[in-house]
């Protein structure tokens, strides 16, 4: 018994064996886009072809697949969004495929614990939501499975998987538009400024909507802030649209003049072309 006792005595005693940390064949990733006042967010694995036929072969069709390698991708939403239409609530999700030749399945799982793809734990009720895609055959190559995000507007956005030759993409929306309304609305009943008039006017600008409440706000910042190459920018555009194409020469010149003092030449060219294309308009 004592002798026993000694050996695991000396045992406790040595130093802990020490671990081989071994580089990834698939490295973790973690990829984040802002869509409007929004964030989607995507931690995955990119596991590389290798010299492999993927699709059909290493990925079969017709079973479920984990959307990249190791432990399941996760998918984050800090607002509600759609996705080809279909309302999906804020929260993290575990991204599924079921890859078919013609057509995938995409899957948004609330249970995140699986390992992987779960295999025989996937349970289909616990989908927030299943979406049917039809992927693309692309005339390049791409090594390590790759997601991404493109075709960004404030509303909108297309989330890309590529892999080997096939690419597959996932459209999604979200309600820019209203929650930057309800904003507007909420500084200008509050203790509005300069900036809030400008901030205001610069979004329904850009939006192509809401002219002469932009213009009203403008002349409002102008009054309570000043004079600044900015707000006499936005203005001319805003004049511009407003087909009052004098106003909006003049405010341009104003534009380029304070922008001038400052050194922002860029602004200054650009004041230049529209002042150049207006004039042209008021000939014809």
């Amino acid at each position: 018994m004592r002798c026993l006792l000694s050996i695991l005595l000396i045992l406790l005693a040595l130093p802990s064996a020490a671990q081989i940390i071994h580089p990834k064949a698939s490295p973790f990733s973690l990829v984040e886009q802002e869509v409007g006042l929004s964030i989607i967010s995507v931690a995955y694995s990119r596991p590389g072809v290798r010299g492999r036929t993927i699709f059909g072969h290493l990925v079969p069709y017709d079973r479920i697949w984990r959307v990249g390698a190791n432990e399941s991708t996760k998918i984050t939403l800090d607002t509600d969004m759609k996705v080809l239409g279909n309302s999906l609530a804020k929260g993290t999700y575990a991204l599924y495929a079921f890859p078919q030749e013609d057509k995938w399945e995409i899957v948004f799982h609330t249970n995140t614990t699986h390992w992987g793809d779960g295999r025989t734990d996937y349970d289909p009720s616990e989908d927030a939501l299943r979406v049917t895609v039809i992927p693309e055959r692309i005339p390049y190559f791409q090594e390590n499975f790759l997601i991404t995000f493109d075709a960004m507007t404030h509303n909108s956005v297309e989330m890309i998987w590529i892999w080997e030759q096939t690419k597959v993409v996932i459209p999604m929306t979200v309600d820019t538009h209203g929650a930057m309304l309800s904003e507007i609305n909420k500084q200008l009943q509050e203790n509005p400024t300069a900036q809030t008039y400008y901030e205001a006017a610069r979004y329904y600008q850009e939006q192509g909507m809401e002219h002469p409440l932009a213009l009203e706000y403008l002349n409002k910042a102008i009054t309570l802030g000043g004079d600044t190459y900015y707000f006499y920018r936005v203005k001319s555009l805003v004049e511009a649209a407003l087909l009052d194409y004098r106003s909006a020469i003049k405010s341009a010149q104003k534009s380029m003049k304070l922008a001038g003092f400052e050194g922002k030449d860029e602004f200054v060219r650009i004041n230049q072309e529209n002042i150049k294309n207006w004039n042209t308009l008021i000939k014809n």
